[in-house]
Formats: C-alpha cells, structure tokens, sequence
C-alpha cells in the first residue's frame, strides 16, 4: 500500500485525487451537517473542535502530523480560554488523519488513535460524511469525559459564543 502512496505523490496523481476526493464528498450540504453537528455537541464542554480538510498537502511540509501542527497553530485552535481546542485533520491526498488536544484536555493518546482508526475504516469504505459525523460523536464523547462542562450547559441556558468557528475549514 505504501509503494502505491508513493507512486501516486510522484506522479502528481495524489493531488488529483485530493482534489476530487473533496468535491466529491465534501459538499456544502456535507459541510453544513458538520457545522451543525459541532455547534450542537459543543454545548455540553468547554472544549473547541475545529475540523481542517486539505486536499493537497503542501509541499514545504510532506509530513501529515507536523503540518497538522501548522494548522493547529495557523488556525489559532490554541487560542481558547482554558486551553481546550482540537484538531480533526484530514489530508486528503495522503488519505492521513491527525487529531491534535490542547493541554488542557487530559485524554489518552490511545483514545485518539481509537478515533483515527475508526474513521480511516469509513473513509477506506467510502462513508466519507457518515465517517466525519461519527468521528465527531467519538470526539464529543471524550471532551464530554476529558473538559469542564460549559457554564450554560449546567444552568440549562445555550451557550452563546463558543470561541473557535464550527464550520470546517477547507485548505
């Protein structure tokens, strides 16, 4: 499987592939039902979940998780009060998934891993939306678990300005 990954990098057929996989599955419908589905989870916690899609990775940076470590810093996912936000990562032409805590969310790495294999088996399937949505359901679950509860959770009220955008990012 790696010789193929490579094949396709050198080729060029990668990007291709990166490109189409997201116009393809990642609609605005798509899209849509992520926002809502982060908005709606993110009631519960005081964590941020940001998901980033890339169709075609950069060049000046060929390793996945390090370039996940870029957008977690470019997109400012650090930057919430009690150091709660995450990153959901998928480079698309490398068919790579990164998930990246802050510090202030105390959960096991094997937990992320668990998350990133569950949804690398949707995506080899080709349940691109159906895999995003339940990745985010098993993120939820852990922040639920690993970050204080929001104050308007517990008061029953909606939470007004929950920090970093819902919407995913595409790159």
């Amino acid at each position: 499987m790696r010789a193929t990954t490579m094949l396709k990098e050198m080729t060029g057929w990668a990007s291709l592939e990166g490109q189409w996989l997201r116009r393809r599955h990642f609609t605005t419908e798509v899209l849509a039902a992520i926002a809502e589905r982060i908005r709606v989870c993110e009631r519960d916690h005081e964590g941020e979940l940001v998901v980033a899609i890339e169709a075609v990775s950069p060049v000046h940076e060929p390793n996945s998780h390090l370039r996940a470590l870029e957008v977690f810093g470019r997109l400012r996912v650090w930057d919430t009060p009690g150091n709660t936000g995450m990153l959901l990562y998928l480079a698309l032409d490398k068919h790579r998934i990164e998930i990246i805590a802050d510090r202030g969310i105390a959960a096991e790495g094997h937990e992320w891993e668990a998350v990133c294999a569950r949804l690398q088996a949707r995506l080899a399937n080709k349940e691109y939306a159906q895999g995003i949505l339940a990745a985010i359901d098993d993120i939820e679950a852990i922040l639920r678990r690993c970050c204080p509860p929001s104050p308007a959770a517990s008061s029953g009220a909606a939470r007004e300005d929950d920090g970093l955008a819902d919407e995913p990012v595409l790159l």
